[in-house]
């Protein structure tokens, strides 16, 4: 049955309109600590930048945007992102199919070239791109992709961590954050991050992996700006 439901372009344009507004509600009933507070003024001057968040830390993502911003989600073409494609859409984000590869030998199958190709395009329109930075399967590992994209865009990168205070981790590979309303959350931005037009491979894996400790330290400090009274929990 999961398998024909799957197929029904019908019922991924509910469950992903229905995963959007769900999302609204534990946005509008969590109060949330941004850090650092005047993050705004300091990326506004700089767009259009690059953010990028570990898989499973980025349902809430859409919302740190302000009304005004533009941007536009990497999703992979798997048919089952297509909830999350429609989620996003929902919410006001633009869409680019495509995503990395760990193993470097499917890379026309899910796109990372092309997708690389309207990633820079959409930059280069003055709409700042999300992304997740680690690739499939692969948790906590920052992928090339992302500096890959500052590289050729010439656009910096932001490292954002989102954490609340009442979710349930999933089992899955990325541990997926399902957040919970009426919590408590954070938003921390680590400093950015600029790749010369010049970067050569060491130049590329220094900042991959600068990437990677800075995604590490802004979400180690998102769960400390969530740690509760002592003889309490976050669930």
């Amino acid at each position: 049955m999961w398998r024909t439901l799957r197929s029904s372009s019908l019922f991924r344009r509910v469950l992903g309109n229905t995963m959007a507004g769900y999302l609204r509600v534990v946005n509008g009933t969590v109060h949330f600590r941004i850090e650092p507070p005047n993050i705004y003024e300091i990326a506004e001057p700089e767009m259009p930048v690059i953010l990028t968040f570990w898989h499973g830390q980025h349902f809430l993502a859409p919302f740190i945007m302000r009304p005004h911003h533009r941007a536009k989600v990497l999703i992979s073409r798997h048919a089952d992102a297509d909830i999350n494609a429609i989620a996003a859409e929902a919410l006001g984000v633009g869409t680019i199919r495509g995503s990395g590869s760990a193993n470097g030998r499917d890379f026309h199958r899910k796109n990372a070239v092309g997708a690389m190709r309207e990633m820079i395009a959409t930059l280069g329109e003055g709409i700042n791109v999300a992304l997740t930075a680690d690739v499939p399967k692969i948790s906590r590992v920052a992928g090339l992709g992302v500096v890959t994209l500052a590289r050729y865009s010439g656009r910096p990168i932001y490292p954002i961590a989102i954490a609340t205070s009442r979710r349930i981790v999933a089992r899955s590979w990325d541990r997926a954050s399902i957040d919970l309303p009426f919590g408590r959350g954070a938003a921390v931005a680590a400093d950015p991050i600029r790749v010369g037009s010049d970067a050569d491979d060491a130049a590329l894996e220094a900042a991959r992996l600068l990437v990677q400790q800075r995604l590490n330290a802004a979400t180690a400090r998102a769960e400390e700006l969530l740690k509760l009274p002592r003889g309490k929990n976050g669930s």
